[in-house]
């Protein structure tokens, strides 16, 4: 009989480890644990970014859960894409690069972990990867092969310890000129005797497919993020919408960078603090939690707020990306996500953005002065706005509470 108490549910799973990881360890355990725990901070907000939860990362294994497969395998490629820029600026002897699985499995939930084949087979599926690769199983692959601009390798079937039934493997194409196709993949035409046998097959596929359309399509997803009460909260909720945005991210793999996605971050912070009908969170308590692997949920309970915005900040040359996402913590919903790839000129056009994107996911209609009052006060001389992002941040420093 099936235990009642168990939870069960089909996600994509998405399983991880790094390649040669005794070898880095042998040679180096402070470098590599420092390391590890930086790509684990940058895979933990991807993962965020994209619906995901990290269920657990010990050693040099991370697994993750996600209720969309598009989802799962778009994370994985901008973990890899990102993870690769970061190993541009090590010697070859200290490049940390993850191996990636992701397997559509049936799984059980207990205590917030996850068991069963599924999972065991994302894992075996890992093993399969290159440093830096992804591999995925064939119902992954059936999910994702006509939504993504990648390529894919057939690899075969593969014989997995202890999974009874061979498991078919694809490997992911990231190079842009892979896009569309779909390598070492026979399509045999079935026998006269397999024609009732395939029929039976389609019928049940419709029927699946219409399982699945209610599954995914109608019928509200189930949230990754857990849903906050207010009796938790150390604050009583304003009576207006309240928002406490969390330090961005530095993504550009130089601790020299942290001055500008901390500027971001209290542009922001600035720019709805402007919006009389907001009740924000001061820059000196969301920076409590700079560099903390926070969840959502503590952060809303901590600090008595419906929303949290988090992000991620990368600056190249003259080139930045933002990545950011608001969470209603009490609804366990994503209200909004959204990345931007544009030269460091457009910075005062993108905090606009984010901060008017922003106030319309919670519903707050502002007046047209209001609307005035939040636009980022730009500036024809953009190394003096870096220059002065950088004194704040010298400042910020001096003026840190000493330790006890």
């Amino acid at each position: 009989m099936t235990d009642k108490s168990l939870k069960r549910k089909l996600v994509a799973i998405l399983h991880a480890d790094i390649k040669g990881y005794s070898r880095l360890m042998d040679d180096n355990e402070e470098a590599t644990v420092s390391t590890l725990t930086a790509y684990r901070e940058v895979m933990g907000v991807l993962i965020r970014q994209h619906r995901g939860r990290v269920v657990h990362g010990s050693g040099d294994s991370l697994l993750a859960e996600f209720i969309s497969v598009v989802d799962a395998v778009q994370c994985a490629v901008e973990i890899q894409e990102e993870l690769k820029t970061r190993n541009t600026e090590l010697s070859e002897d200290r490049k940390v690069e993850f191996r990636v699985g992701i397997n559509l499995g049936d799984v059980i939930e207990k205590d917030e972990d996850l068991h069963g084949d599924g999972v065991n087979i994302a894992a075996r599926v890992e093993n399969l990867a290159k440093g830096g690769g992804i591999c995925i199983t064939r119902p992954a692959y059936d999910q994702v092969k006509n939504k993504l601009s990648l390529g894919y390798e057939y690899l075969g079937e593969h014989a997995v310890k202890n999974i009874v039934e061979p498991v078919r493997v694809y490997r992911v194409l990231m190079e842009p000129e892979a896009a569309g196709k779909v390598i070492g993949e026979k399509k045999p035409e079935p026998k006269r005797g397999q024609k009732v046998a395939l029929a039976v097959v389609i019928i049940l596929l419709l029927v699946a497919g219409g399982v699945g359309i209610w599954n995914f399509w109608l019928r509200p997803p189930e949230s990754s993020i857990k849903v906050v009460s207010t009796k938790k909260m150390a604050f009583a909720l304003p009576d207006k919408p309240s928002i406490a945005v969390l330090p961005f991210v530095n993504l550009s793999g130089d601790p020299e960078q942290e001055y500008f996605s901390d500027g971001i971050t209290e542009a922001i912070i600035t720019a709805l603090s402007m919006v009389p009908k907001l009740f924000v969170i001061a820059r000196n308590s969301t920076f409590t939690y700079k560099g903390k692997p926070v969840k959502v949920q503590q952060v809303s309970e901590e600090l008595g707020v419906q929303y949290v915005l988090e992000g991620g900040v990368r600056k190249a040359g003259d080139r930045i990306r933002i990545t950011a996402q608001l969470i209603d913590a009490l609804n366990g919903h994503h209200l909004w996500a959204e990345r931007y790839d544009r030269n460091i000129d457009d910075i005062f056009a993108v905090q606009d953005e984010i901060t008017k994107k922003i106030i319309t996911a919670m519903q707050v209609k502002l007046t047209e002065g209001e609307q005035v009052r939040t636009a980022a006060k730009g500036t024809n001389n953009l190394e003096a706005y870096l220059k002065c992002l950088q004194a704040n941040e010298y400042w910020n420093r001096l003026n840190e509470p000493t330790p006890k």
